[in-house]
C-alpha cells in the first residue's frame, strides 16, 4: 500500500497517510493518457471556422470574356477558385470535433496519471486547508511554505468561496473539485496539492 507524509498549512510533517492502491500505484499507461487528452482537446474545439465555395462568394455568374477566339483559357465565372476573390476550394466548414471515451477508460487514465505524479515526488496531500478572510498573499505563503512552484494543480473535496477567490489571481494555480478534473489538469502541473478530505472522496471515486 503505496503511503504520503502528510503536512499541514505551515509545511510541517503531521504524520504519514495510506493511500488506495487501486488508484494511487497503478502502472502508468502512456497511451491511455494520451487518449484521454487528445480526446478532451478535441471536445474543446469550436469546429465554427468555415469558407465560402463558388458557389456561395458574392459577384456575377456572367462569363468573363467569349468562349473563343481570345486566345486565352476558356472561363465559366469570376467566382472560380483560381480568380481573386473566388471561392475556396477545400476550405474548413463547420464540423464537430467530439471525440467519445468510456468512463472506465478516463477513470483509468487519471488513476494512471495520480500514479505517476505519486511516483515523481510531485504530490502533496495537508491534512486541512482553512483561510479567515480572501487573501491571495495567505494563499502564496502557503504554497511557499509547502515548496511547490509553478503550475500547481489544488484539489478541494468541495467549494470554498474564499479559497477558489484566494487562488484565483495566483499564476499558475489551477483550482479543481474532486472528482472533476481531468487527465490534462494533472499532466499538465508541476505538482498536485490535495487536503486530507478531498483524497479520501477521489479514491472513493476512483477506486470503484
Amino acid at each position: 500500500m503505496p503511503t504520503i507524509t502528510m503536512r499541514n498549512s505551515e509545511g510541517g510533517s503531521v504524520g504519514k497517510l495510506d493511500l488506495n492502491e487501486k488508484v494511487f500505484q497503478c502502472e502508468a499507461n502512456i497511451g491511455l493518457m494520451h487518449q484521454a487528452v487528445v480526446a478532451e482537446e478535441a471536445n474543446n474545439r469550436q469546429g465554427t471556422s468555415d469558407t465560402k465555395t463558388r458557389g456561395e462568394v458574392a459577384g456575377s455568374t456572367k462569363k468573363p470574356f467569349r468562349q473563343k477566339g481570345t486566345g486565352r483559357a476558356r472561363q465559366g465565372m469570376r467566382s472560380a477558385p483560381h480568380f481573386r476573390h473566388g471561392g475556396i476550394v477545400f476550405g474548413p466548414h463547420p464540423r464537430g470535433y467530439d471525440k467519445n471515451m468510456p468512463k472506465k477508460m478516463r477513470r483509468a487514465a487519471v488513476r494512471s496519471a495520480l500514479s505517476a505524479k505519486l511516483t515523481d515526488g510531485e504530490m502533496i496531500v495537508i491534512d486541512s486547508l482553512a483561510l479567515d478572510q480572501i487573501s491571495c498573499k495567505t494563499m502564496a505563503g502557503i504554497l511557499n511554505r509547502l515548496e511547490v512552484s509553478g503550475r500547481v494543480l489544488l484539489a478541494l473535496d468541495e467549494p470554498n468561496e474564499i479559497i477558489m477567490k484566494s487562488a484565483r489571481n495566483i499564476s499558475g494555480l489551477t483550482t479543481r473539485i474532486v472528482p472533476n478534473f481531468s487527465v490534462r489538469d494533472v499532466l499538465n502541473c508541476d505538482f498536485v496539492v490535495m487536503t486530507k478530505s478531498a483524497v479520501q472522496k477521489l479514491e472513493e471515486a476512483l477506486s470503484k
